[in-house]
């Protein structure tokens, strides 16, 4: 069973910038990692993805402002948001994949202060 644990989520001002963490414990095959958000009463949403080759892929919403990277040792995926805006103010969730099944985080809040 994988586990995930983030980390990195808070209360920022506009303009500012968080870095989210999310480490991977439980198995040594990750496939993809990423991370998607979710407002209260919509469907989550991709935020951006990493393969295990690096390969990457960004909202439009988010493309230029935030960056993806993972570092397979520490079985971690980061995200490293800048420029945030109020509208980033939700929960953001890691998700893995390992083989053919998903795995999700617990969730944590980025809250973006005008």
């Amino acid at each position: 069973q994988v586990q995930l644990v983030e980390s990195g989520g808070g209360l920022v001002q506009a303009g500012g910038s968080l870095r989210l963490s999310c480490t991977a414990s439980g198995s040594s095959y990750i496939n993809a990692m990423g991370w998607y958000r979710q407002a209260p009463g919509k469907e989550r949403e991709l935020v951006a993805t990493i393969t295990s080759a690096g390969d990457t892929n960004y909202a439009d919403s988010v493309k230029g402002r935030f960056t993806i990277s993972r570092d397979n040792a520490k079985n971690t995926v980061y995200l490293q948001m800048n420029s945030l805006k109020p509208e980033d103010t939700v929960v953001y969730f890691c998700r893995v994949t390992v083989g053919f099944k998903v795995y999700w985080g617990q969730g944590t809040q980025v809250t973006v202060s005008s």
